[in-house]
């Protein structure tokens, strides 16, 4: 049988979603940033139609990189359809501080919630905890609007297990979650951890090191797969570090 989806009274929102201009659109009014070009259709006519489809009934739309800091496109859509829509900004780090003033227009004029901190357009050289950075994320606590990160590149953690097993040591229920996490990141981005020295009164700290591989023989980890939880993967996040 052809799968049916339920009926519900709660509206379906799409939290993260673009729109760009069609090339009629950027030769007039809308143009794209120079080099910016986007690679497909996204034009505000494509996706009413798609959510027409899903019948989805609003969306969070984030300002594109293809139009860069020229936010008059989807500000023209949000206040088309207040009721549809909701505008995340796009954080300029313009080194001359213009973007603050900008971020503060966007949300007390122009009715966005949120800002988008992108890292890969900060100057070279430069991180997102530079002062134009902080003065950025200072004013959206001020705003009071949520700020959002673009992540290139994420790491996690699998530490503390005796705190996120329901179960004594060797924490065999964990088995499943370090599946998931090795499917959905690559052993390459996890690394054991055990925070000490709380461990130590738990489990003690040898055996927070031996029961990953307790739980991996579950899973079950490959031996390469194993050496990168246990320390290839932070070995090489930080390549100056414990280096023979």
């Amino acid at each position: 049988m052809p799968y049916t989806v339920p009926e519900t009274s709660t509206k379906i929102i799409d939290s993260h979603l673009h729109i760009w201009a069609s090339p009629e659109e950027a030769a007039g009014k809308y143009p794209y940033f120079p080099g910016k070009e986007p690679p497909l259709p996204g034009s505000l006519d494509l996706l009413l139609q798609c959510m027409e489809e899903a019948e989805v009934d609003g969306a969070f739309i984030v300002q594109p990189i293809y139009h860069m800091f020229d936010h008059s496109l989807v500000t023209s859509a949000i206040k088309k359809y207040p009721s549809k829509f909701v505008g995340c900004s796009l954080a300029n780090p313009a080194e001359d501080g213009s973007g603050v003033k900008q971020l503060e227009q966007l949300v007390l004029k122009d009715g966005y919630r949120a800002v988008r901190f992108n890292p890969e357009l900060w100057p070279s050289g430069q991180k997102m905890t530079s002062e134009i950075g902080k003065a950025l994320f200072s004013k959206a606590g001020e705003l009071g609007i949520p700020v959002g990160f673009l992540c290139t590149k994420v790491y996690v953690k699998f530490s503390a297990l005796f705190r996120v097993s329901r179960k004594p040591y060797p924490y065999k229920d964990l088995g499943g979650p370090l599946s998931q996490l090795v499917s959905a990141f690559g052993a390459n981005r996890l690394m054991w951890g055990t925070d000490f020295p709380y461990v130590v009164a738990e489990s003690g700290y040898k055996r927070a090191k031996e029961a990953v591989t307790l739980i991996g023989k579950l899973v079950p980890l490959s031996a390469s797969e194993l050496d990168l939880i246990m320390g290839k993967t932070v070995m090489e996040l930080f390549p100056s570090q414990w280096r023979p």
